[in-house]
């Protein structure tokens, strides 16, 4: 694949959280049907927070199969996996236990490597290296679909604001601890990974957001981590976010349809 400079943003704002939901969920059919039509299998990312309750929209949903479902995490803090800061547990508490993923299709971090981050984010990106690597002979991963949030700060992933890991220019995983929110031992996708993507989809919603998201998507240039996501053509950054969150925002807004 010939990969090309970034393309603008695409923003979509809902009137409501439910509405931005139930877009997100036909938007994911959609990217999975292509996928699995292109590749036979469909490749995705999760991050934390609501997102994985906000992927239970999609059960009960036509077209959707599961166990063509490939699923990995954009990043994961160093706990064990049915540890309550765990993004694993969260989504399979919310998520996996509601739908028949193939256990060997969802990809945690490796627990026995918990005390040393290193051999931790070399175990994560050799999990990468057997499903991308070997089976489309490609130089980085290309995710079908990343799925993503964002902080009040404008980090993503584990990817915070002024750390060093937001110039990583050589690792697919890399690891944090000293992340400015517990728990502070983290791996992450870097950017390496994340803008060799086929699509990238932030969610976010609230008030809270507002201030941050005109800085994300009005003032790139103060290089807010969510900013630096832009995947390389003919990849795709969209953004579903409720009309709270783009309260402040003046970029243009597209008008969804599939």
């Amino acid at each position: 694949m010939v990969f090309g400079p970034p393309q603008d943003p695409i923003l979509y704002s809902f009137p409501s959280p439910n509405n931005l939901i139930d877009a997100l969920a036909s938007f994911v059919i959609k990217v999975q049907k292509d996928s699995i039509e292109k590749k036979g299998r469909f490749t995705i990312a999760l991050s934390g927070g609501s997102l994985p309750k906000q992927l239970n929209s999609l059960i009960g949903k036509p077209g959707l199969k599961w166990d063509l479902w490939h699923v990995y995490y954009a990043d994961e803090r160093a706990v064990p996996l049915d540890h309550p800061d765990s993004n694993h547990k969260l989504c399979s508490d919310v998520f996996y236990s509601k739908v028949p993923i193939p256990v060997q299709n969802i990809h945690p971090i490796d627990p026995n490597y918990l005390d040393d981050l290193d051999e931790l984010s070399d175990a994560y990106e050799q999990e990468l290296i057997r499903e991308f690597a070997m089976k489309d002979s490609a130089r980085y991963p290309v995710f079908d679909l990343i799925l993503l949030g964002m902080g009040p700060d404008g980090h993503t992933a584990s990817l915070f604001p002024g750390h060093e890991l937001l110039s990583e220019e050589d690792r697919w995983v890399a690891w944090i601890d000293d992340a400015p929110k517990p728990p502070p031992r983290r791996i992450t996708l870097t950017y390496l990974v994340i803008n060799h993507a086929a699509r990238v989809a932030f969610v976010a919603a609230g008030a809270e957001k507002a201030d941050t998201l005109h800085t994300v998507l009005d003032k790139p240039e103060e290089g807010l981590p969510a900013s630096r996501v832009r995947p390389a053509s003919p990849g795709q950054v969209f953004w579903f976010v409720d009309d709270a969150a783009s309260s402040k925002v003046q970029y243009q807004r597209a008008q969804f349809k599939l």
